[in-house]
């Protein structure tokens, strides 16, 4: 890779959190709202979106007063591509979250009012009543259903990425992590599934895997560069996406899948018209253009439901 372009990769990744999921698997890490932070290099840029048309079934599933006021205010956690990030004038959203939500606002004849905020503040947020509906790459989990309501667009999950020096080839069971230093986003579902079976390494007498969680992903990265982690553990497509830009990288292994959806207050009456709206998007293809267009084709869904069963 020549050197320009290896800076330009680097700076994708340091200078603008990756996107997780919440994962949607996991979590996505977001960068702090406002941050103002910016992808630079070269990110997809086709329209994909403007063509999109109002279906009329789905729309008269909102709720009158909804139809009325033809506007919802979205919550947006922003990361680094694939997912959600700021394209180089720091103030452009671009991602696959985003495309998603613009495509379906526009299916059922509506505008968003959009605001950025913290992956960790969005889900509180919701149950609140302070935003409609929020996008983060949040992944579906028996935890998160009792109190938010998913209508899903994606499934990503879990997965690693080391450098290109580690003796790791795939992590299959997480006691293949035991004695290692795992980096994550803090607040993650990955945060979680790591430190739930954190004993698992004691139960089988070996000295127990590090969690070292970092607010900023950015520094997540830098960490593994530096040494100071041995493996990271974030969503699939952002481990991908990032480490197709840099050298000395790998990607291991996808290692847990999770269906990932926009995300709502538990009960809300909004969820049968997402839904369809999503479904209406497969069915003209636009679907599969925003997937294609952000190199996520493999974590297209059959059809779209309201919250599912968390993936086992």
């Amino acid at each position: 890779m020549p050197r320009t372009r290896q800076t330009a990769a680097f700076a994708l990744i340091t200078v603008a959190a990756l996107s997780l999921t919440a994962c949607g698997s996991g979590d996505p890490a977001a960068a702090p709202a406002g941050a103002g932070t910016a992808v630079r290099g070269k990110t997809p840029t086709t329209d994909v979106v403007s063509s999109v048309k109002r279906d009329d079934a789905a729309a008269k599933l909102l709720p009158e007063k909804v139809r009325t006021a033809g506007t919802l205010s979205l919550a947006s956690s922003v990361g680094a591509p694939p997912g959600a990030f700021y394209q180089e004038d720091g103030k452009t959203l671009a991602g696959a979250d985003i495309d998603f939500a613009d495509a379906v606002a526009r299916k059922l004849g509506l505008k968003l009012k959009r605001e950025v905020a913290s992956f960790e503040a969005i889900l509180p947020a919701l149950g609140s009543g302070k935003y409609d509906l929020g996008t983060g790459n949040f992944g579906v989990t028996e935890e998160r259903r009792r109190t938010i309501d998913f209508v899903t667009y994606i499934n990503d999950g879990q997965g690693f990425a080391v450098r290109e020096d580690s003796d790791l080839q795939k992590v299959t069971d997480l006691t293949q992590l035991c004695g290692l230093t795992v980096g994550t986003g803090a607040g993650t579902t990955f945060e979680a599934t790591l430190e739930e079976n954190r004993h698992r390494c004691a139960d089988a007498g070996e000295k127990p895997y590090e969690v070292k969680t970092y607010a900023d992903q950015a520094a997540v990265w830098i960490s593994l560069r530096q040494g100071r982690s041995d493996v990271l553990m974030s969503t699939i497509n952002g481990l991908r996406y990032a480490v197709a830009q840099q050298e000395g990288l790998r990607f291991l292994n996808e290692y847990k899948r999770l269906d990932v959806g926009f995300a709502f207050k538990k009960g809300t009456p909004l969820a049968p018209a997402f839904r369809a709206a999503v479904d209406a998007l497969k069915a003209d293809g636009t679907y599969d253009r925003i997937l294609k267009k952000w190199g996520t084709s493999e974590s297209a869904i059959r059809s779209s439901q309201i919250s599912p069963p968390e993936i086992r």
